[in-house]
């Protein structure tokens, strides 16, 4: 005698009731009189032989989801992000664009108790401008990775890491801690000796609680760099760094187009911050990156696992899939 499970009339029925009718698996049962092992069956039948076909439809606009999918895939992150854009968009356009994106995803990543890591720049910054809230009753806790006191300003925009953890705890109804420490010392051992201080190194111990860090990625440039702007480097200094194969910086640590710190280690080892090596230990480490030319310096950040989750506009994502 036949069995049930076979019966093609049967599978069909079987899948109509479920994706048609919208009925359980447990109403299936007592309709049709059979168990609740056998329907189950039945429905994995009824896709295996081509009666139900699935279709993924892809809501992100201009079909995005496929490149995010892609780039996940290919350097492995744990998410990302892909900002939808069109020809007619200014570079202020796309900006705000991208700050909403990130500000709407960071809100859904961050869970109660948190504590969470930032870092300064232009793009953290500039995500704190948005006249945006969000109340969720979560206490956040945010902190400074990098020293944050510096007499200087870039076009009257504080953007040292104190003033960014301040910004986006207000954004988010959090607490904020500050890190009162120059960013760049003379020396090694000048900032050895500055980081004994209790009232300066607790913050160390905060960093062992984070569960995210956010950072912006920058890339090495003679014209117009904030970090030449904000005298952390000359020019002199950062044409040194070019001819070394420097290729970007995360939290004002330079790496070259592997990720690796070693070649830059005469400024690195000077730099007021959370260690690299305790950095890649946080669960989410994410990155907001805006344009193409910063594509190469993202790239050596996901290999050197500074970062694992992504945000981007689709510039930058189609020359990371080059």
């Amino acid at each position: 005698m036949k069995k049930i499970v076979d019966d093609i009339r049967m599978i069909y029925k079987c899948c109509s009731l479920y994706y048609e009718d919208g009925k359980n698996q447990q109403e299936i049962c007592d309709y049709l009189g059979i168990s609740r092992s056998t329907v189950s069956r039945m429905l994995k039948l009824g896709y295996e032989l081509g009666i139900v076909k699935i279709e993924v439809i892809n809501p992100v606009k201009f079909g995005y989801g496929e490149i995010e999918k892609a780039l996940q895939k290919k350097y492995k992150l744990k998410d990302i992000i892909v900002v939808h854009t069109n020809a007619l968009d200014t570079k202020n356009d796309l900006i705000a664009y991208l700050n909403e994106e990130a500000l709407t995803f960071l809100n859904n990543l961050f869970s109660n108790g948190d504590y969470i890591g930032v870092s300064m720049g232009h793009t953290l910054y500039n995500m704190t401008k948005i006249k945006k809230k969000f109340d969720d009753e979560k206490e956040l806790t945010f902190m400074p990775l990098i020293g944050g006191i510096s007499q200087n300003k870039i076009n009257k925009d504080d953007i040292q890491s104190n003033n960014v953890a301040q910004r986006f705890a207000k954004i988010f109804g959090g607490k904020y801690l500050q890190f009162l420490s120059p960013a760049v010392f003379s020396s090694k051992e000048v900032l050895d000796s500055f980081l004994m201080e209790k009232s300066v190194n607790y913050i160390f111990e905060y960093y062992k609680k984070l569960n995210t860090v956010i950072m912006g990625v920058g890339i090495p440039e003679r014209e117009k760099s904030t970090l030449i702007s904000n005298d952390y480097v000359t020019k002199e200094y950062m044409n040194e760094l070019i001819e070394k194969g420097v290729v970007g910086d995360v939290v004002l640590h330079f790496f070259d187009k592997d990720g690796n710190l070693e070649l830059f280690n005469d400024f690195n080892d000077r730099v007021s911050a959370i260690s690299m090596d305790m950095m890649k230990k946080v669960k989410n480490r994410v990155a907001i990156v805006n344009g193409e030319e910063k594509a190469e310096a993202v790239k050596a950040a996901i290999k050197g696992g500074f970062c694992n989750i992504l945000i981007t506009d689709v510039s930058c994502a189609e020359k990371l899939l080059e």
